[in-house]
């Protein structure tokens, strides 16, 4: 049976060749436009110093940190699901927007902390991020191989990071380098597993909800290589 013009019914593996690359182009397309969006919202915090100012409120506070790296991780899921879960276009691309514009804030504090610490460590974690997502993206496609059995395992693991998030904010405990260190190794899992759903399971309709759980994943192992830099100076 073919499948030459779009079906939204039909997953990614079953659709033509022509359809299928479609689809992978428009998702690889959004995904750059979400981290084209996320870097110009970036530019517009620094040039009007809300940047500064959010970091200045969150710093306000005991443990501001720690609650930064909680609502990464729960705007992250919510966000996905309104993307991903949402039968409309326009509720698939105002979930985008949402996603980007809560990283954005998110990020401003760790930029701006980075900034000063660290010249340039921003760039250098940026390289690195790019250089890691590039490998895995060429492992996943390379391979053809399935990586949905990481989903139930980075569910685990993510839900064990959120405790251990929740538990150094009640007990003051330091989430050090290794902490870094097994969240890029997670994000890295969770590049794999969304690029083997863009190769195999997601819908030919769904390439928006696709980019940005792989927005997702970046922002996620660009955080946590960005901190692992500026544990090291």
């Amino acid at each position: 049976m073919s499948y030459e013009s779009s079906n939204p019914f039909v997953t990614v593996a079953e659709a033509a060749p022509s359809a299928r690359a479609a689809f992978i182009r428009k998702t690889y397309m959004h995904l750059a436009m979400a981290i084209l969006a996320f870097i110009a919202f970036e530019f517009v915090l620094f040039q009007t110093g809300a940047a500064v100012a959010i970091y200045n409120f969150v710093f306000s506070f005991s443990y501001g940190f720690m609650v930064l790296l909680g609502g990464f991780m729960v705007v992250g899921w919510l966000s996905q699901s309104m993307a991903s879960g949402s039968a409309s276009r326009n509720g698939q691309y105002a979930g985008m927007a949402l996603f980007v514009a809560a990283e954005g804030i998110i990020f401003a504090p760790m930029l701006v902390y980075a900034a000063v610490r660290a010249p340039g460590v921003i760039t250098s974690a940026a390289t690195m991020t790019l250089l890691l997502f590039g490998g895995l993206t060429a492992t996943a496609f390379m391979t053809r191989k399935d990586f949905s059995f990481l989903g139930s395992t980075l569910t685990f693991v993510g839900f064990a990071a959120l405790g251990l998030i929740l538990c150094s904010f009640i007990f003051g405990i330091q989430l050090g380098t290794w902490f870094s260190v097994a969240m890029i190794v997670f994000a890295g899992g969770a590049i794999l597993y969304t690029t083997s759903k863009v190769i195999h399971n997601y819908r030919e309709d769904q390439y928006v909800g696709a980019s940005v759980e792989l927005f997702a994943s970046v922002a996620m192992l660009f955080w946590y290589v960005l901190r692992l830099f500026l544990s090291r100076d």
